[in-house]
């Protein structure tokens, strides 16, 4: 719907539901894309705290069969809430990831693979209004992710993006594509010596996974 729209359906002058709506978007209630808005992925979070499905492609079997796939690497389900990723699903072998994926664990977007997948979907204004609240010390991973972030859209994938003092933990993601948006990315995390080896084989995998998702109807 339109901000006009919205002011019409619930009777208040377009001024008093520009604030209301702006504050449901910067909190990931609501979506603005191309000046109309509709359900972001807070809700869906709210259903999942509530025992229901937040992604409608994506199923755990999923992420056990990559997992699987990927002789036994972390793989992770993220959302974009607010300014952040949380992890909502997840199969692992490591009790760290698994301990921090099942208390819903908050990573800011900027900072990880699965974040940057969900970024470059982002209206351009939107981006620059996000980036602009981050602190000195993300200015190099903002710059890597601007030259990057055409090469994830036309690519679908986001591959070891992490910083020099991130290089532990590092991902390479795919995005979830619903009723024509990202709504989700899939990721294979782990340390970064594992992973950058094997980044050719892991991202064939989770491009095959990733065309049976999005052939789900």
């Amino acid at each position: 719907m339109s901000l006009t729209a919205i002011s019409h359906k619930v009777g208040a002058p377009v001024s008093s539901v520009q604030g209301l709506v702006n504050g449901l978007v910067a909190a990931g209630y609501l979506d603005e894309r191309a000046r109309t808005y509709r359900l972001g992925v807070a809700p869906y979070f709210l259903n999942l705290l509530a025992g229901r499905g937040v992604v409608n492609r994506i199923v755990h079997e999923d992420l056990v069969e990559l997992h699987a796939e990927t002789d036994g690497t972390t793989v992770v389900l993220g959302v974009a809430v607010g300014s952040d990723v949380v992890y909502i699903d997840h199969c692992s072998t490591d009790p760290r990831t698994a301990y921090l994926a099942k208390r819903f664990f908050r990573r800011s977007l900027i900072r990880t693979s699965t974040g940057w997948v969900l970024l470059a979907d982002w209206e351009q204004r939107d981006l620059w209004a996000y980036l602009e609240t981050l602190a000195p010390e993300d200015e190099d991973r903002i710059q890597r992710f601007l030259v990057e972030q055409e090469k994830i859209r036309e690519d679908g994938v986001a591959a070891l993006p992490a910083a020099a003092e991130d290089m532990e933990i590092d991902g390479i993601s795919v995005p979830v594509w619903e009723r024509g948006r990202v709504v989700a990315a899939v990721g294979v995390v782990g340390p970064r010596e594992v992973l950058q080896p094997r980044r050719a084989e892991i991202v064939d995998a989770l491009r095959r996974h990733s065309g049976r998702w999005h052939s789900r109807g």
